[in-house]
């Protein structure tokens, strides 16, 4: 039986232990690039010992960004400037990792504390918007552009050129962000995937890109490095994409290169109803993990140490990937080790304040 203290190996990365902190936005760039705060931000989950540490949703491509304030990696400047940040996240025993993205229709946006809701040019955004079909996210969101079938190549080409500046910079681990109504995941919906050429229609057509995407990724991507892939389990919305469609998703996947699913849901449809509860995602991962047999992370409201643990040890989930309990608390795993009754190194600079 495995614990949350456990180390966990994905082809030649060992990870000392199964909780990730989640790539969470902090709209806090300048034209993309990674700065003083990130390397702040990022650097303290390290430094409180977390197992790895995904760098928040990065634009392949300027447009692909959900604001002008999020994080890029569409030219070499980008990979420099995160290059340190990958080094010290090394330095303190974490894997240094990365979640590429396309935000498609939810791009242009505004970042939360700046009320979030779609921007003009005037206000610094950008037109076209892509997705598959020319559908908004919701009211006042910009109709998007169908994009058209060079488009979509050209956008699988940007993930994959973008895998190989985040392997030259020092990443070793990537997540392809495929969850949250942000593009790849609209083509996996049928509620915003309205196509009816070879990208749309029958769920052959709807993984095409995502695909795509996962096979030029693995060509630049070190066969020594784990891949993940972040997916919405569900619309929760009737006739929109199922925990049963996610389970036929995964069985593609795994055999082109990806090792583990972060399982989230939502995202894609605005007024969807969520039941959202502590550890109300975790279902997902345990049924991809038993009907696939692929690795799989759980997220969502995950808070506590002994819940955590439990999602662990009830197989439920390979890895726990916590977002905002590691906003509240960056030493979050040197505190559920005491509390769990394991022993961790603590950082020699803080050993003094370690409780026995």
């Amino acid at each position: 039986m495995s614990h949350l203290f456990e180390p966990l190996r994905i082809r030649g990365v060992e990870f000392p232990h199964r909780i990730l902190v989640s790539p969470m936005c902090q709209y806090s760039c300048h034209d993309g690039l990674a700065n003083e705060w990130h390397l702040v931000h990022l650097g303290s989950r390290a430094v409180g010992r977390a197992a790895a540490v995904l760098v928040e949703a990065t634009g392949v491509t300027p447009d692909g960004r959900i604001s002008p304030e999020d994080m890029g990696l569409w030219s070499d400047a980008h990979a420099e400037a995160l290059r340190p940040i990958f080094a010290f996240i090394a330095k303190q025993g974490s894997v240094p990792g990365i979640q590429l993205a396309h935000a498609g229709r939810k791009a242009s946006t505004a970042a939360p504390f700046k009320g979030g809701k779609p921007i003009s040019r005037e206000q610094g955004g950008w037109t076209p918007i892509l997705a598959p079909s020319a559908i908004p996210f919701a009211d006042g969101y910009q109709v998007p552009r169908a994009m058209t079938t060079q488009e979509i190549a050209a956008v699988v080409q940007e993930f994959a050129a973008a895998a190989a500046r985040a392997r030259d910079a020092g990443a070793k681990l990537v997540e392809i962000h495929a969850a949250h109504g942000y593009l790849l995941h609209s083509f996996l919906s049928p509620l915003s995937n309205q196509r009816t050429d070879s990208y749309g229609g029958s769920f052959a057509n709807r993984t095409r890109m995502l695909c795509g995407v996962v096979a030029a990724v693995r060509k630049v991507w070190p066969e020594e490095y784990p891949l993940f892939a972040r997916i919405s389990a569900t619309d929760w919305m009737e006739g929109g994409w199922t925990v049963e469609e996610s389970v036929a998703l995964t069985k593609l996947l795994h055999p082109m290169g990806v090792d583990l699913i972060d399982c989230s849901s939502g995202g894609n449809i605005h007024h969807a109803k969520i039941p959202v509860g502590p550890g109300y995602q975790a279902p997902f991962a345990e049924q991809i993990r038993r009907e696939a047999g692929v690795l799989t992370g759980a997220v969502g409201m995950i808070t506590e140490p002994v819940q955590a643990d439990q999602i662990i040890r009830d197989g439920q989930a390979d890895v726990v990937i916590l977002a905002r309990q590691f906003l509240r608390d960056p030493y979050w795993p040197l505190i559920a080790a005491r509390v769990l009754g394991h022993d961790i190194k603590w950082p020699e600079q803080y050993e003094r304040a370690k409780i026995k």
